[in-house]
């Protein structure tokens, strides 16, 4: 095991805020990730987390493929993270975790108590995932000290909240950088049954991959025919998509270090695009448009609701 990861560590000397590109939370095949992250190595953004955070029968990328992706990027100047899985459930995931965690090539992100206690033993530095659930000044200075190099903020957390909590956070000496998520797909939750299969009325464990037939998951809807949710397999994300595109500037300048760029499998170089342009100021205005074919919402940003718009929405 190497001691630690032989990549740049994210945000070691960054100015202003920076685009990171999280890790594709739906089952793609081999291809379509191959030809994404050809794609997403011309984007611009700084930052590129790889990995499956969802399921472990999502089997058609090994780690070694995953580790051949991050070089190619790191090749072209981005900064790459490995991302744990987020619900562990049993010994086999646990070797998978062990593996991932001593890659020796790049930092991890630890998305549960597993991925940290090993990471923390292991004295390796690692950027802390949004489900750790990381709410207060002691928490993470105590991350802080472990070993952690940048925290995400939980998905629910209202702005208000994020500038206070990064506020105590200096006057406390935790100087690591926050990252938001900003857009895509909110992660809601995960559970041991795969919400998915039991569309198709088969078992979790012969569920013949059927995730994979839905590359930006499987809307529900309500009786009125609104996206509440979104399955994908064990993980029940939002029905709309989070677009802070119009509040880039408002994170700069509360302290926010990165902002997170959930993939998609159409559309996402103009995602990354509209991004990029809000981060240099050139915003359209007026903003009335989503990016790409889907709802959006911003409620959890403003202590709302999380599937309002306050866009469209009166306060």
């Amino acid at each position: 095991m190497s001691s630690t990861p032989q990549s740049p560590q994210p945000d070691a000397s960054a100015d202003g805020l920076r685009l990171a590109l999280g890790p594709v939370l739906f089952y793609w095949t081999r291809e379509r990730y191959a030809d994404f992250y050809r794609e997403a190595a011309d984007w611009p953004v700084e930052i590129v987390t790889l990995g499956e955070t969802v399921c472990s029968r999502r089997r058609d990328m090994k780690l070694d493929d995953w580790l051949g992706i991050g070089r190619e990027l790191a090749q072209v100047g981005k900064q790459v993270v490995l991302a744990s899985q987020t619900l562990i459930e049993s010994e086999a995931d646990l070797r998978d975790l062990r593996k991932l965690c001593d890659n020796g090539d790049f930092i991890v992100e630890a998305n549960d108590q597993s991925a940290l206690q090993r990471l923390a033993s292991a004295g390796l530095p690692f950027v802390a995932g949004a489900a750790l659930n990381l709410y207060n000044t002691a928490t993470l200075g105590v991350m802080a000290r472990a070993g952690m190099q940048r925290w995400q903020a939980p998905v629910e957390m209202s702005r208000d909240d994020l500038t206070r909590l990064i506020a105590d956070c200096r006057q406390a000496g935790v100087s690591q950088p926050c990252e938001v998520f900003a857009y895509g797909h909110l992660p809601l939750a995960w559970s041991s049954r795969c919400f998915t299969a039991r569309r198709h009325q088969k078992p979790k464990d012969r569920c013949q991959f059927v995730c994979q037939k839905y590359p930006e998951g499987l809307a529900l809807r309500s009786q009125e025919s609104r996206e509440v949710f979104t399955l994908n397999g064990i993980q029940t994300l939002s029905g709309a998509c989070q677009d802070l595109r119009h509040e880039i500037a408002a994170m700069a300048e509360m302290g926010v270090g990165v902002a997170r760029l959930s993939p998609r499998a159409q559309g996402m170089a103009e995602v990354v695009e509209a991004f990029d342009a809000a981060r240099r100021g050139e915003l359209p205005t007026p903003d009335p448009l989503a990016l790409v074919e889907a709802e959006i919402c911003d409620g959890y940003w403003y202590g709302r609701p999380g599937m309002d718009n306050t866009r469209t929405v009166p306060a």
